[in-house]
């Protein structure tokens, strides 16, 4: 029997503006990434999404990103390690608090975004992050890309990792994820994604854009929930999960 954690990013609403299905992602997944107020979410938003996803018995991790609302943090910033750090600390710290007063604990790490992928080939400033992680607390999780920067940071600051894979996006030879601009970039065919991640998880290869197979670490596979055919997707993955002895458990 396999395992794999689902997890999705979750809480991205602002102010008078609703993005995603919270509500109906949240029973169909495992491990809940919370933005944390700089490139989505706000403080009512945050404390809405944990009382959620304490509710439906599943786990919670801070999503943390650029300080980018309007660019929702998908576009990079020239920041500094020292800020990166300080950024991160911030935002942790902020849902850090919030859980602890709904009475749930924090599971994991994930940046968002520009943040993840920035951090996924820069080793610095994936080691500025976990650091920041590992002095708020030290048993926190870090999710990162399979193979990418952000996990072997963690390693070498003590920390446990995750790894995470996609079932709708294209990779490239060296592990990254294509770049939504490129064609092909996304996995548009649903058995194609779900095909393509039932063979992460058991033999730990991916095809590449480029048409090689690539190694690759499935702890945790990333859904999406914004509109019915994404919440669809999530129902047809977990149903060929169970027909593939993949257990669909949390970190």
């Amino acid at each position: 029997m396999y395992q794999i954690d689902l997890n999705s990013d979750l809480g991205e609403s602002f102010g008078r503006y609703t993005i995603g299905n919270d509500d109906k992602i949240i029973p169909l997944i495992t491990s809940a990434n919370v933005a944390c107020g700089y490139h989505a979410s706000d403080p009512v938003v945050m404390m809405e999404t944990i009382q959620r996803a304490k509710e439906a018995g599943i786990a919670v991790g801070a999503h943390p990103g650029l300080p980018d609302l309007m660019g929702f943090g998908r576009r990079s910033m020239a920041i500094s390690n020292e800020e990166a750090k300080a950024y991160t600390l911030y935002q942790i710290s902020a849902i850090g608090g919030m859980c602890k007063a709904a009475g749930v604990k924090l599971q994991h790490v994930k940046p968002h975004g520009a943040l993840y992928n920035m951090a996924a080939k820069d080793y610095d400033l994936s080691k500025a992050i976990c650091e920041a992680i590992y002095e708020y607390d030290k048993d926190l999780i870090v999710m990162g890309l399979s193979g990418s920067e952000m996990i072997k940071a963690a390693k070498d600051c003590g920390l446990k990792s995750a790894s995470e894979v996609f079932a709708d996006r294209a990779y490239e030879e060296d592990g990254t994820l294509v770049n939504r601009r490129k064609p092909g970039a996304m996995i548009e065919d649903e058995d194609e994604a779900i095909n393509r991640v039932i063979r992460m998880i058991k033999e730990g290869k991916v095809t590449s854009i480029t048409g090689k197979d690539i190694d690759i670490k499935a702890d945790s596979v990333c859904v999406h929930g914004d509109g019915e055919k994404a919440l669809l997707f999530v129902e047809k993955i977990r149903k060929t999960f169970g027909e593939n002895e993949i257990e669909i458990c949390h970190l």
